[in-house]
């Protein structure tokens, strides 16, 4: 869910290039082609990708669980129980495997930290890939385990209007990218106590928000119970809600991350945006 959580590097995945001997041009050309693709062939980057899959499988597992028991079991769980799950379960896989693969668990985590040059674009298809994966397999274990004739739908669906849900779910993936923004990539903050952060921001944005929109900030884990339910009504909303949110949230972190230094400073050589990556990148 945060990239460099539980991490004392850069940003996921710049390792296991292959150096191959160069011969010729021929030879210098194949070895720059293949350099680009030897990344998905490692043994570091298919963990990661397991960890982001079951990562994402246990997160959305037990999210969702508490959903389908608390409508199966007449209200038993409640929504601040749901809350607690989801905050307990994202911060525990967060100290799981955020070692590993930066535990990201969400499409709009990862594409946000992209946009920011936290994280590759080049990897980024097959984290995303891994996120789905991961929450459709959950969500088809919850369907087999608690099908009949009370099937619930473990997905997000807007009670009140598209527009609501929509500026909601922007809303509460901001608070929750900036919150990873601040715990995870600062080294000026404390980065054991990332998993607890994000877990509780979690929590509170359920809590408040799972009433309106279901309290996505996650577009996977609005497409796994969807693609296994067929049921894509207003899925736009936890596409483009979160995505949107979660790129803002990071970039306005960006922007407060440096106002310990003058304004003059910063805006000296360059333009306020290309110095704030060229300090990302450094940092």
């Amino acid at each position: 869910m945060a990239d460099q959580i539980l991490s004392g590097g850069g940003a996921n995945g710049n390792h296991g290039v292959a150096v191959n001997i160069k011969d010729d041009d021929r030879d210098s050309k194949n070895t720059t082609e293949n350099s680009s693709t030897c990344i998905f062939l490692t043994v570091p980057f298919i963990q990661k990708i397991i960890a982001e899959t079951l990562g994402t499988y246990f997160l959305i597992f037990a999210g969702c669980a508490s959903v389908v028991v608390n409508s199966d079991k007449e209200k038993v769980v409640t929504l601040p129980g749901i809350s607690i799950v989801w905050g307990l379960a994202v911060m525990v896989m967060v100290y799981s495997v955020g070692h590993i693969s930066g535990a990201h668990f969400n499409p709009a985590v990862t594409i946000a930290f992209a946009t920011c040059k936290r994280f590759p674009w080049k990897q980024v298809p097959a984290y995303v890939s891994a996120q789905v994966v991961g929450s459709t397999l959950a969500s088809g274990t919850l369907r087999l385990l608690f099908s009949g004739t009370h099937d619930h739908f473990a997905g997000t669906l807007p009670t009140g209007s598209d527009v609501q849900s929509l500026v909601v779910e922007f809303i509460i993936t901001f608070y929750l990218m900036f919150v990873i923004s601040g715990v995870a990539t600062d080294n000026r903050a404390i980065g054991e106590l990332a998993g607890l952060a994000v877990g509780a921001t979690v929590l509170l944005n359920v809590m408040f928000a799972g009433p309106i929109s279901g309290a996505s900030m996650n577009p996977a884990r609005s497409l796994g119970p969807a693609i296994v339910s067929t049921h894509y009504k207003g899925i736009w909303i936890y596409l483009l809600g979160p995505i949107a949110g979660a790129i803002s949230g990071a970039w306005v972190y960006n922007i407060i991350r440096f106002t310990n230094k003058p304004l003059r400073e910063i805006t000296k050589t360059a333009s306020f945006l290309k110095t704030s990556s060229r300090n990302n990148n450094s940092s």
